[in-house]
């Protein structure tokens, strides 16, 4: 990342950044980055960093590749940037047999650290969403378009998606839902390859990949605990979903209307 882009995002995001005073140039780089520690004067020759996992572009994944080798490929995976900096990978979670496939945008801090999507208030109140169309969490399956935290919760970049999406693309493909419910806008984008607004995503059937599965977007729900006057849109969106469900499907989950 270019130096002024590293500033804007560590000055956007509130953090205070530490580097050597007085730090020689060496060969080996530039001074280490010292996060929450005192400004020392130490050469950056003598704060060598804790090995980190050299970045190797990933192979494809086998077509017929199975749970649990596809777990093992993405906990191992180093192919981006993300690898340095997550606690762990973050996989999904869920019934591995589900007709419901969640979707959402990356894991943030307590998912990488939990090693599990949607937890904490975001999470509970993606259960309340489910559970008010019949969907106890443990029936559907969960997953995010990365599978490692962006530094601060940034967005996902480009070419983040680009290494991640076969991933979840395998994921599809072992679990073949009947229908697809994304949360958030940077899900949605990534998903139907647009930049278009929310608002212009919801309230229609999309499809996704080669099998054409229904694609419901709505809003995340952490956005929700933010602007809680647009729970009742996302209520219709929930709405919709089940309906979509039932009519692929030949009949009704529960929950009221």
């Amino acid at each position: 990342m270019a130096s002024h882009l590293r500033t804007a995002y560590l000055d956007a995001l509130g953090i205070d950044r530490w580097v050597a005073r007085n730090a020689p140039p060496v060969e080996e780089g530039p001074a280490v980055v010292m996060p929450d520690a005192p400004t020392i004067e130490t050469p950056a020759r003598a704060l060598a960093p804790a090995a980190t996992p050299v970045l190797v572009p990933r192979a494809p994944l086998p077509a017929n590749i199975d749970w649990d080798p596809l777990r093992a490929a993405v906990a191992s995976c180093t192919a981006c940037d993300l690898c340095k900096t997550r606690t762990q990978t973050v996989f999904g979670v869920g019934n591995v047999r589900a007709e419901w496939l969640v979707i959402g945008e990356a894991p943030g801090a307590e998912e990488d650290r939990q090693g599990e999507p949607f937890v904490g208030r975001a999470g509970q109140l993606l259960n309340s969403m489910l559970l008010a169309i019949g969907l106890p969490r443990e029936t559907v399956f969960i997953a995010n378009i990365l599978k490692c935290r962006p530094p601060g919760n940034r967005d996902p970049k480009p070419e983040e998606v680009a290494r991640c999406l076969p991933f979840l693309s395998a994921q599809i493909a072992l679990l073949k839902p009947k229908i697809m419910l994304a949360v958030g806008r940077i899900a949605a984008q990534n998903l139907l390859a647009t930049d278009a607004p929310l608002a212009r995503l919801r309230g229609k059937l999309h499809t996704f990949g080669e099998a054409n599965t229904p694609l419901v977007i709505t809003y995340h729900p952490a956005y929700l605990l933010r602007t809680p006057g647009d729970k009742r849109k996302a209520w219709e969106d929930l709405k919709f979903a089940r309906s979509t469900y039932a009519r692929i499907a030949g009949g009704v989950t529960g929950g009221g209307a």
